[in-house]
């Protein structure tokens, strides 16, 4: 996918410095969210509008080799950019988990599905509850699966 779409960095110093650390590092460093200690993984999509490669981390929600994104954005009333792009793009994502790389389909969850997938989301980062009264919106979930 790399050889396809030219890379952009985030926006963001916070993000693009934890993606550089991270992957420079092989997932050894920048591999957890902030100062909570709750590790994260590399999201690697194409941009929805840009058709550039975008990468950002993302807390790691994982069960069984599948990946839960939550897509808080830290209870703000929008979704996050990545969001989008996933759900345009859903089968041009990679993840990497540490040193791990690999390609991935997405997948929006709803119902009971996403209940599941929302309570392990909350016990993996308690903070997600938080998010979720502070924004009108339900907290989208996609599942991430190995392609």
């Amino acid at each position: 996918m790399a050889e396809e779409y030219q890379y952009e960095p985030s926006a963001s110093p916070r993000a693009r410095e934890q993606v550089e650390l991270y992957e420079s590092s092989g997932g050894a460093q920048g591999n957890t969210q902030r100062d909570t200690g709750v590790p994260v993984i590399i999201i690697t999509c194409v941009g929805a509008k840009t058709n550039k490669l975008r990468k950002t981390p993302v807390i790691k929600v994982e069960s069984g080799g599948i990946y839960a994104l939550v897509a808080s954005r830290g209870g703000s009333p929008n979704n996050p950019h990545w969001y989008h792009n996933l759900v345009a793009n859903p089968d041009k994502v990679k993840i990497q988990d540490g040193p791990d790389r690999f390609d991935v389909t997405v997948r929006a969850v709803e119902g009971k599905e996403r209940d599941i997938w929302w309570d392990h989301a909350v016990s993996t980062f308690p903070r997600y509850a938080e998010y979720q009264e502070k924004t009108d919106r339900q907290i989208p979930i996609l599942i991430a699966t190995r392609r």
